[in-house]
């Protein structure tokens, strides 16, 4: 088998395209994420917190400057997403769930006397 045949038969096995369906619409999700976080929650928490821009948060040591309003708005922005990702699965979770199967119904008043009658014969 040729090197060009045997990368062909890896990259279309089905768990590779699977993988690459999943980074790309993880890539998607992302976006959407970061954009709620950065333009609906983040203001909102700025204005519940008497207008604080955690991005423009610094402190200044010597030449150096430790921007760690840009820290805590990625920590946030992880909560948030773990947040979004934990929410989804649960509920992908539930929707999966599969009913239980029902009891197998009682046999039959004839089966169960014929079946009493095989036992006795075996005794005899």
């Amino acid at each position: 088998m040729s090197v060009l045949q045997e990368f062909k038969s890896f990259a279309m096995k089905g768990n590779v395209v699977d993988l690459a369906v999943g980074v790309i619409i993880g890539a998607a999700f992302g976006k959407i994420v970061t954009s709620i976080v950065e333009d609906v929650v983040m203001p909102l928490v700025g204005s519940l917190l008497g207008g604080v821009n955690f991005s423009t948060l610094a402190v200044t040591v010597g030449s150096a400057t430790l921007k760690y309003g840009k820290f805590l708005q990625s920590c946030l922005d992880f909560l948030i997403i773990a947040w979004a990702i934990f929410v989804a699965v649960k509920l992908i979770n539930r929707l999966r769930r599969e009913e239980p199967a029902p009891a197998p119904a009682a046999p039959p008043r004839q089966e169960v006397l014929l079946g009493e009658i095989r036992d006795l014969l075996k005794h005899r």
